[in-house]
């Protein structure tokens, strides 16, 4: 691989050996196996994860629900039952076999979803206000199964599937390490932001009160699991499910100041882009973060890379990166690792093609969430010696 590009440089992120910067980002993709209730890794996922393995490069995988009643969406294997396990740990032992490493992204969805999905039970989050539109069960939308808030009890019994998760993950599934999910306006996420997070208890209304939960989440992985093994990733910027934070650049620095504080911290965290968004461009998304706050902001994930540096914090960006934005980030010492989606999905072999300067194949985002047969745009995507022989 060549040397001279910081793509190619080896890296320590906590307790494991990296042989570049190139990683995969987690990637909702539904195309776990149902059985019974659930669903579980089967063949084809298998085949995905150990496509895009590489000697010392991370993959970061798909969320996995912590629990049954974390879960929004059909097709998407947790983590919670023994045949989930037994199916993850396939999965593990074939990226292994390749000399890759694979964390595994922990997912509670929150008011994410709805009581079809789960069992009849209602859905939970920091407040009881349903996310606008449709449900991912037909005609269904989330206001008809509105969240109720989380209290009492709810917060040990939740902490304590992040742990059990973890610890299964690790031990039982043989994953390298843990990423918890507070991102992308889920659980943890719903606490976060202020436009959600309305309540009047000592989760709610300030900064410092609506950092609590998730930070007692984060505090019990790592015990659990030891910070090393854990990453957390977080998505300041994200409009998805609702969040739009009033004072972004505010909020999530004194987040990043709370995690580095803590005296045993993460290994990394894992940043998505001001510009990304699942549905508007890049100018409509930064025009509408522009409106959003109250006085003119510069949105960049740079302040909280420099927060998290300082403890010696590893950090990972994500969202759109070309491979030239990604050696200027790299090089700038900006990021310590650059995850990729896209690409990565449409190039099993995208740490080759990179290392060579090859072409890259188009993604087709019809099946990013499914297909039929469920093989076409997941495993399907020819590694480049066949995509020169099929041209």
């Amino acid at each position: 691989m060549p040397e001279a590009s910081p793509l190619f440089e080896a890296f320590k992120l906590g307790s494991t050996n990296l042989s570049h910067r190139i990683a995969l980002a987690p990637c909702t993709r539904l195309r776990g196996e149902k059985l019974k209730d659930f669903w579980i890794p089967g063949d084809l996922m298998v085949e995905y994860y150990s496509q895009r393995a590489s000697e010392g490069g991370l993959l970061l995988t798909e969320a996995c629900p912590i629990s049954a009643t974390a879960c929004g969406y059909l097709g998407s294997a947790g983590i919670f039952t023994p045949e989930q396990i037994a199916g993850w740990k396939r999965v593990t032992d074939a990226v292994h076999k390749k000399g890759g490493k694979i964390y595994c992204q922990l997912w509670h969805v929150g008011r994410a979803t709805v009581a079809q999905l789960i069992g009849g039970i209602q859905p939970i989050s920091a407040v009881s206000t349903p996310i606008k539109g449709p449900s991912f069960v037909p005609g269904v939308d989330y206001a008809d199964a509105p969240p109720r808030a989380m209290f009492g009890s709810d917060f040990e019994e939740i902490i304590q599937n992040f742990v059990d998760a973890a610890k299964i993950a690790i031990n039982d599934a043989n994953f390298d390490g843990v990423e918890v999910h507070g991102a992308n306006g889920y659980l943890l996420d719903q606490f976060f932001h202020d436009n959600v997070n309305t309540r009047k208890d000592e989760y709610g209304g300030s900064i410092e009160n609506r950092v609590k939960f998730p930070l007692q989440v984060l505090e019990a992985v790592i015990a659990a699991v030891g910070g090393a093994k854990t990453g957390i990733r977080l998505s300041p910027y994200n409009f998805y499910q609702d969040t739009k934070d009033s004072d972004p650049n505010k909020n999530w620095a004194y987040i990043c100041e709370k995690i580095a504080d803590l005296k045993e911290t993460v290994s990394y965290v894992h940043m998505i882009e001001p510009r990304f968004d699942e549905v508007l461009s890049e100018e409509d998304k930064l025009k509408s973060l522009e409106d959003q706050v109250i006085r003119r902001q510069e949105f960049s994930l740079d302040p909280f890379r420099n927060i998290l540096k300082a403890r010696g914090i590893a950090f990972i960006r994500a969202g759109g990166f070309s491979k030239e934005d990604a050696i200027e980030k790299l090089s700038a010492g900006k990021a310590d690792i650059i995850a990729f989606g896209r690409s990565f999905l449409s190039n099993p072999d995208l740490v080759d093609r990179y290392a060579k300067d090859l072409a890259l194949s188009k993604y087709d985002r019809s099946t990013f969430y499914g297909s039929n047969p469920p093989n076409t745009g997941y495993t399907d995507y020819p590694v480049f010696a066949e995509s020169e022989l099929a041209a």
